[in-house]
């Protein structure tokens, strides 16, 4: 049996009972932290499930979960600890459905995430369109892609929420100051004022935990500090009245 279970948004805490019930009568306990940042200790996780975590890299599941968390499923009680909701990753679907076609069940035990948890600016769930991730340019690989969403989710009068890169390996957790700089970049090239320093939008910083919420023109947030990761951008669209109320209220 392998069960993915989920850590929720900021640390140890976040857990669910049910989770932590998973954990405790588990006989092999896998991490993974790579698809999103956590505030969680592995130490006070150790302690509260009972026994030995083993944090797993990308290229563990991605490339060779035979040789660890699917290589005894089939016969033991394995768990996967996955910082917010555990099917949130496309990665962990690929899990399942390799678990599956080797006969062996798979039990999701779901946790708070960002997608029900940006709420908390005030936006409103059923106003977002498509989700985009930002990441760091490289020498050979700069996509565009979060430019194109923003567009089309702004013609349809969509809010954009824009997930940053997180490259675990390198301690490396892309901030909204980084996002704003790529974003900016990309319209310098493209030149179609989709996304200027003086557009509106809000960045927000460990969601779930001591949650920071700035609202502002880019080229403010530019110079804003936002302090430790996680992190996220987004882009509103066409705001409600209300939204507008609850952003000015609930925002830093």
């Amino acid at each position: 049996m392998l069960y993915l279970v989920g850590l929720g948004l900021f640390d140890e805490k976040d857990i669910s009972l049910r989770g932590l019930g998973i954990l405790k009568k588990s006989d092999r306990v896998y991490a993974e932290f790579y698809t999103n940042f956590s505030h969680a200790s592995l130490k006070k996780l150790e302690s509260l499930a009972g026994k030995k975590i083993v944090v797993l890299t990308r290229k563990d599941i991605e490339e060779r979960p035979e040789e660890n968390v699917l290589k005894d499923a089939g016969r033991k009680v394995i768990s996967l600890l996955v910082s917010g909701d555990p099917m949130v990753a496309t990665t962990h679907i690929d899990l399942v459905l390799r678990a599956r076609k080797k006969g062996i069940k798979v039990k999701i035990i779901h946790a708070s995430s960002v997608y029900s948890a940006v709420a908390e600016t005030g936006l409103q769930i059923y106003k977002f369109g498509r989700t985009t991730s930002i990441v760091y340019p490289e020498k050979n690989y700069f996509p565009e892609s979060p430019y194109d969403a923003i567009k089309e989710n702004k013609k349809a009068g969509l809010h954009t929420l824009c997930l940053l890169d997180v490259k675990a390996d390198e301690q490396r957790y892309m901030t909204v100051n980084e996002g704003i700089d790529v974003l900016l970049q990309i319209e310098a090239k493209r030149k179609q004022k989709v996304f200027t320093q003086e557009t509106f939008c809000i960045g927000v910083a460990r969601l779930g935990g001591d949650s920071v919420i700035m609202a502002g023109k880019a080229k403010e947030l530019l110079k804003t500090a936002f302090g430790k990761p996680p992190q996220i951008l987004i882009i509103p669209g066409k705001m409600h009245f209300m939204e507008e109320e609850a952003l000015k209220t609930l925002s830093d």
